[in-house]
């Protein structure tokens, strides 16, 4: 090993020495000690970030991030592949519970490289669902994300259904969910860059960043919303839901159809918005 290394070493060694020199004696004055070593530039922000996420994901349950069944984008075992792989494409998501005639009834799970193998091979004149499902994993709302999280990891499961205490549907929560509240959003090919600030996004939709000045939407969609009071549609919007939303919350505005994409305990950063009329397609799609 080098010199250099072995300074570097000694380095992290003493200032983690210097970090645990008093024993904390429970679990806020371990947060406040973090804390402190931020301050004094022992950890840096996003390491304490991702500590303290990995804290609190222990005191959580799968009832406190799983989207809703209302929310969820399913398939039903009857469609068509055409149908099928619309859904696919205008929700950018890679794995669907599939459901029966019942709602509650959860078939399975499809994902969506499994239709790649359909659409490759010499037989797309016979489409057997049931033939590309992967069996669904049912998890109790109380379960906590750290054994979640560990039950994924040792399963290499990505998804599970979440069931209340009557074993009905209650949601879904898959490993990102559970991984992002230890370091934050995460954002994929298929998240939309929220650096223009209206992007139009699907039939009649559009993504648009909580930053948008409030004069640019209404020239963007001919509206006359009041900017007295705030200067953004984030603003706007945060005011008439009355809390922060979390990710997925749903909400009509002024004769709009909003679903919130990005956002955090503090702010929201990107919505989903669609016109309410006969031809806007739901958001929960």
């Amino acid at each position: 090993m080098s010199k250099n290394s072995n300074s570097n070493l000694r380095s992290w060694i003493k200032r983690f020495a210097t970090l645990f020199s008093r024993e904390p004696q429970d679990r806020e004055a371990l947060i406040e000690l973090l804390r402190n070593s931020e301050n004094r530039n022992i950890l840096d922000h996003d390491a304490l970030a991702m500590i303290e996420g990995a804290l609190q994901v222990s005191d959580m349950q799968v009832r406190d991030i799983m989207i809703p069944r209302v929310q969820m984008v399913v398939i039903k075992y009857d469609s068509e592949p055409r149908d099928i792989l619309s859904v696919v494409v205008e929700s950018g998501h890679s794995r669907f519970p599939v459901i029966g005639d019942d709602p509650d009834e959860i078939m399975g799970i499809l994902l969506a490289k499994d239709l790649l193998y359909y659409y490759a091979s010499d037989q797309q004149d016979k489409f057997y669902i049931k033939d590309l499902m992967r069996p669904a994993v049912f998890v109790p709302e109380s379960k906590r994300l750290n054994v979640l999280l560990r039950e994924f990891k040792s399963s290499r499961n990505h998804m599970a259904i979440v069931v209340d205490e009557y074993s009905c549907t209650s949601g879904l929560v898959t490993i990102e969910d559970v991984i992002e509240e230890i370091i934050g959003e995460i954002e994929d090919e298929h998240d939309i860059d929220d650096e223009e600030h209206i992007t139009p996004y699907g039939r009649n939709r559009y993504s648009v960043s909580a930053l948008t000045p409030i004069d640019e939407f209404n020239g963007y969609f001919s509206t006359s919303l009041n900017d007295d009071e705030f200067d953004t549609i984030g603003g706007l919007v945060l005011n008439a839901f009355g809390h922060v939303p979390k990710r997925g919350e749903f909400i009509e505005f002024e004769g709009f159809n909003v679903k919130i994409l990005r956002a955090d305990k503090r702010r929201i950063y990107l919505m989903r918005m669609a016109r309410i009329d006969n031809q806007s397609p739901p958001l929960s799609e």
